[in-house]
């Protein structure tokens, strides 16, 4: 009874474990609404011990404040299941229910491990879990803003994730490009990131918060707020200066072409590994990239996955200049610093005149890509990469 109840709930189990919010790890409510079988219940077997720290779980998960990531979550779910169940059971999912094949994966290869000895690993999760978000419950949101003496600086600062993007950075990086683009104090704007990444491009763990609606709900979702924070680039009226601290992947690579300037650490490197992903171009690069390197690097980059060194983005225009990385940062923001003391209409009025006549064009661009992703998106291609890219990480 308690595994059949455990799998009839597999709606607000999704929500559960899948679907990431601003301030929670689970959704609590989801979470109770499983019932006794998932978080209050202990099997009969379990010593005395584990079954008192498994009805502590409950309390543990609730007071989660952090998403610890799809790898993570998919691990638990699978630990429990062999905790209740023993070694995965039934049909392999199709590649088309990806969620649940991967939650099938995850539980398939614990193999022939025990009840007893999974629920222990399920429990040391969620005592690890408890411990490092106890440690770190004053860490510090996923995006920096300062802004002083006219000089705004964008920081994206998910460090252990080499700032991929979850859907709360692109909603709130957005945001505070429309908060620059009308603040009488800002006159140049800087994005770069913290730690070793500039930015790894969409944490795929995206892909797996489906939400009730399913998966088209959830391409078209992508789709829309993918469209609003590259028009956000294209609308911007004032100076935006890249300052890439290293490594680029995805749409931190194809926004580049937006920019007003590009300055790079010479560490760094430059991916687009859209076919790899099953995807398609985005942040109108299929527009922009020819034209900055020439068709064939632009085929190279968007269709066959090239990685350019930092000198390479700086042959092909990709990049303005390249600095040795131990002198970037005392090289560029000084220069920064005294490029936000220029006039700030004479740069908007600089910048209205050499952008406006694509800015129509690139609005249609990335209309056409953010259409041709959510085809993608929703597509077996994308639905095997994704999975390929998971079954790796686990290994």
């Amino acid at each position: 009874m308690v595994a059949k109840s455990f799998l009839a709930a597999s709606i607000p189990f999704r929500r559960c474990f899948f679907n990431s919010t601003a301030n929670h790890v689970v959704n609590v409510q989801a979470c109770r609404n499983l019932g006794p079988s998932f978080i209050g219940g202990a099997p009969r077997y379990m010593s005395s011990s584990i079954a008192q720290q498994f009805e502590e779980v409950k309390h543990r998960l609730a007071s989660l404040k952090e998403d610890p990531g799809n790898e993570v979550k998919l691990k638990m779910y699978a630990l429990y299941k062999q905790g209740m169940e023993g070694k995965a059971t039934g049909k392999r999912p199709g590649v088309m229910d990806f969620v649940a094949r991967a939650k099938w994966d995850a539980w398939n290869s614990l193999a022939d491990m025990s009840k007893e000895e999974a629920l222990k690993a399920y429990l040391a999760i969620v005592d690890e879990l408890s411990a490092a978000q106890g440690a770190t419950s004053t860490e510090e949101p996923s995006i920096l803003v300062t802004v002083e003496d006219g000089l705004r600086i964008i920081k994206l600062n998910r460090p252990k994730k080499k700032n991929a993007l979850n859907p709360e950075m692109y909603f709130r990086w957005t945001e505070l490009m429309h908060e620059a683009a009308k603040d009488d104090k800002t006159v140049l704007t800087a994005i770069t990131g913290a730690g070793d990444f500039f930015c790894s491009g969409n944490d795929l763990g995206n892909f797996m918060n489906i939400p009730p609606g399913g998966e088209a709900e959830l391409a078209n979702r992508t789709k829309e707020f993918l469209y609003q924070f590259i028009d956000a680039f294209i609308e911007f009226p004032k100076p935006l200066i890249g300052v890439v601290n290293g490594p680029a992947v995805g749409v931190s690579v194809t926004t580049l072409g937006l920019y007003d300037a590009v300055y790079s650490s010479d560490q760094a490197w430059f991916q687009t590994p859209f076919s790899q992903l099953g995807q398609t171009a985005e942040g109108c690069s299929s527009y922009v990239f020819p034209r900055l390197m020439g068709p064939g690097i632009a085929s190279e980059m968007l269709m066959f996955n090239k990685k350019l060194s930092a000198h390479e983005a700086q042959r092909y225009r990709l990049v303005t200049e390249v600095f040795p990385h131990d002198r970037l940062q005392q090289e560029v923001w000084p220069r920064l610093q005294a490029l936000a003391k220029l006039p700030a209409r004479c740069l908007i009025y600089s910048k209205e005149l050499t952008r406006a006549a694509d800015k129509e064009i690139l609005k249609k661009t990335n209309r056409a890509e953010c259409e041709r992703l959510c085809e993608r998106w929703q597509s077996e291609d994308c639905k095997n990469a994704i999975m390929n890219f998971f079954s790796r990480q686990r290994k």
